[in-house]
């Protein structure tokens, strides 16, 4: 087996010039479909009713087919981070003071049942998002938007309520997906797993419970991707150990979501031949969240001693054997404004020092907590990073932890609901920038439904980084914010993921499968010659 390390893509504009040999087809498509496997589970139920429906769908499970099979006016390139048409012909502020963005649309785009896409429809999606404001939603993403309006049939303008230089980020996001006026309501969603678009792909069928879906290229797809191949068959599987001996046994051609630790060491150093694995450098984050509101968690020192005890190292060498990297920061490495705010504020680990803590407060120990992580959202490991979060805790005499675990379907309600004192999470960006690592977890009606509120951070220096339209300019506003958060620790970040994909040796374009907030990119699979 051939494991291969590249730069990833959305950061590396520098290098992309040298990226590009690595799987880049040419041509308007392949012939072939390529089959997927994942460990992804698709369910409806009370609290996602409507799995692909852009005002109700907020996880990279959804996520994954609805940037393939929707467009939005504006994407992430393949390198880079400025965003590039899609839909649109063009987009841009039309004041300097980032606060009115048009765009104009391309000419003879339809939804896949034939319907005309214009600017109606843009602005019909984006005041349905805010109107329907589903509470699981991304509907805050735009909580900024004052008004939105299509000026013609080609043109929509959307008007700020402050400056934003990071809303044309947010464009490129399935939240910002278009939808048809004439087929979708304004004030309900479209249940199970319907989706009429404009994308990419077509859904040609979706049976999670026959473990089968198939998406189909879209032929009157008129954004700027080339699609390398003729469609899109996922696999479900209830287990990562499955879906590899489905890819090894050659049933599949690629695997990602999700590959363990032990994967990653067996398929990466394995002599068998036929199959490539494929890491990159990620910005997904794990980390724990405390309700602040607890008669024990909302104590800061209790916070705070938590956030001198936890090991890092160990954790991502005992849970997840290298495949991550410690994370001392609510922002992950790469992306400009990162600083070590968590390493600068507690150090090394230091149970003596979490004793000094909880004693200058006054407060007794040991601290009982109990810990909530998920059992079958974010891979196998899950369930061994917290037995070791656990031990590291009660080890120093200080705490007395137990964990629970619990399924994601009832998991994530009961988090966003306040029903934890401890819980942990994980969080794929929804755009490359240091701004969606701390206001969808800062601002009012943040992703968390947290009660932690830092004036400081959401009044002034959020607002104040995002006037800068030089990103870079920001990076004194975003390490303030970094280094208030590990004076309270609302959050505590614990690691920075990589990315892997596994695929047959054949398939081409699996450098470029995964973008830097971890979507799927299926348009760049192809089919080649085996080595």
């Amino acid at each position: 087996m051939n494991r291969k390390t590249v730069v990833l893509p959305v950061l590396a504009g520098l290098l992309a010039p040298l990226l590009a040999a690595c799987g880049d087809g040419s041509g308007s498509g392949g012939d072939d479909t390529v089959v997927v496997g994942t460990t992804d589970e698709f369910a409806v139920s009370k609290d996602n009713p409507a799995p692909f429906d852009p005002a109700a769908s907020y996880d990279i499970a959804g996520w994954n087919i609805m940037r393939s099979t929707f467009q939005t006016l504006v994407r992430i390139p393949r390198s880079g981070t400025e965003p590039e048409a899609d839909a649109a012909e063009k987009c841009g502020f039309t004041d300097s003071h980032n606060e009115q963005y048009r765009c104009t649309l391309k000419d003879g785009q339809h939804f896949s049942n034939g319907n005309q896409l214009d600017a109606e429809d843009v602005e019909f999606s984006m005041r349905r998002q805010l109107s329907i404001n589903y509470v699981n939603g991304p509907a805050s993403l735009f909580s900024n938007v004052d008004k939105v309006e299509a000026v013609d049939e080609k043109q929509v303008v959307f008007h700020l309520k402050k400056p934003d230089a990071t809303f044309p980020l947010k464009l490129t996001t399935p939240a910002a997906a278009i939808v048809d006026s004439e087929t979708y309501p304004k004030d309900g969603f479209v249940d199970g797993f319907s989706v009429t678009g404009s994308g990419p792909y077509v859904v040609d069928s979706f049976e999670p419970s026959e473990g089968k879906a198939v998406l189909s290229r879209n032929p009157d797809y008129d954004g700027g991707l080339n699609v390398r191949n003729k469609g899109i068959e996922l696999r479900f599987f209830k287990s990562a150990k499955s879906m590899e001996q489905a890819l090894t046994a050659g049933d599949i051609d690629v695997m990602n979501r999700t590959i363990s630790p032990s994967q990653v060491d067996r398929l990466g150093t394995a002599k068998d031949e036929g199959v490539q694995l494929v890491e990159q450098p990620g910005q997904e984050i794990r980390y724990l969240v405390f309700d602040t509101d607890d008669r024990t968690a909302g104590r800061k020192a209790v916070r705070r001693a938590v956030a001198q005890v936890v090991d890092r190292q160990k954790l991502v060498r005992d849970a997840y054997s290298r495949t991550s990297e410690p994370l001392y920061s609510p922002v992950p490495s790469g992306l400009p404004g990162h600083n070590n705010a968590f390493f600068n504020e507690y150090g090394r680990p230091s149970p003596a020092a979490a004793r000094a803590t909880l004693e200058k407060a006054g407060i007794d120990t040991p601290v009982k907590l109990q810990l909530a992580y998920t059992t079958d959202h974010y891979g196998e490991a899950t369930a061994e990073e917290f037995k070791i979060l656990k031990k590291q805790l009660n080890d120093t005499g200080l705490f007395e932890v137990t964990t629970t675990g619990t399924k994601w379907k009832n998991f994530q309600p009961a988090a966003l609901k306040g029903k934890y004192q401890v819980f942990g999470y994980g969080w794929f960006p929804d755009f490359p920038d240091a701004d969606n690592y701390l206001a969808p977890f800062m601002e009012e009606n943040n992703h968390l439904n947290s009660s932690y509120i830092n004036r400081e951070i959401r009044d002034k220096l959020i607002p104040q980084s995002r006037r800068q339209t030089e990103r870079a300019n920001a990076s004194q506003q975003f390490g303030r914010a970094q280094d208030l958060v590990a004076e309270d620790v609302p959050i505590l970040p614990l690691w920075q993921g990589k990315q892997y994909v596994a695929a047959r040796d054949d398939i081409t374009g699996v450098e470029w499968a995964l973008n830097a907030s971890s979507l799927n990119q299926f348009w760049e699979l192809g089919r080649g010659v085996s080595d």
